[in-house]
């Protein structure tokens, strides 16, 4: 199964629902969104449609490890993911977060408490070898983000991507890379994710996004 979506609502919501059926809240990051704008995203959302939810900043800034700031993050979340009734959590580390052992000791701990608040954890860290991501994020049941045009496709049952731009957040994807794109999922060799989540983060996400899934037939 593939899933396309986009880093937030970049047109209003009621007509982003008519284009997609999943969208990574990006308010979180920041602070909680109010009750009344959580319903009326969840009344206007169709049928089936995926909400998933951006951690908030301060657990990354805590460096992952238990405490008050962390603990009331976590359950500020909870709270927003009952709202929404949405079950995948990205947990994204900030550029400054290095690969260490014990950063990664920090971090195995980290997701594998939150795999058991949460369904579906994503983590994320930029700057880490990509393979070590995904053993990561694999020891404790969690799924690493990847670029699937830097990085390729991943081979675990569920995978998560997160499209950058391809030269940063303010560039788009023009039509041949987005063919090359929808060319790598159709070609990919062995077992394909059963759970594939595309999620474009760029300046041009929502046109990106829907040349996505014309490109794929979706």
């Amino acid at each position: 199964m593939i899933t396309i979506g986009c880093a937030g609502f970049p047109v209003p919501a009621t007509r982003y629902f008519k284009e997609f059926a999943f969208v990574e809240i990006q308010e979180t990051l920041l602070a909680q969104p109010g009750t009344g704008t959580l319903r009326r995203w969840r009344r206007e959302a169709p049928g089936g449609f995926e909400f998933a939810l951006l951690a908030p900043r301060e657990i990354g800034q805590e460096g992952f490890r238990e405490g008050k700031v962390t603990e009331v993050a976590l359950k500020n979340l909870s709270a927003v993911a009952r709202e929404l009734d949405a079950h995948t959590m990205v947990f994204v580390a900030p550029p400054d977060f290095a690969g260490s052992r014990v950063n990664r000791g920090i971090v195995k701990d980290f997701l594998a408490s939150v795999r058991e608040k949460f369904k579906r954890v994503v983590w994320e860290a930029p700057g880490w070898d990509v393979d070590d991501a995904h053993d990561l994020a694999s020891e404790s049941g969690a799924v690493a983000a990847r670029d699937p045009i830097a990085h390729g496709l991943s081979k675990a049952r569920s995978a998560y991507y997160r499209l950058p731009g391809p030269a940063g957040h303010k560039s788009r994807y023009e039509d041949p890379a987005i063919e090359k794109l929808a060319e790598v999922v159709r070609s990919a060799e062995g077992p394909k994710a059963a759970h594939a989540t595309y999620v474009f983060t760029n300046v041009d996400m929502f046109a990106d996004a829907k040349r996505f899934k014309k490109a794929l037939n979706l």
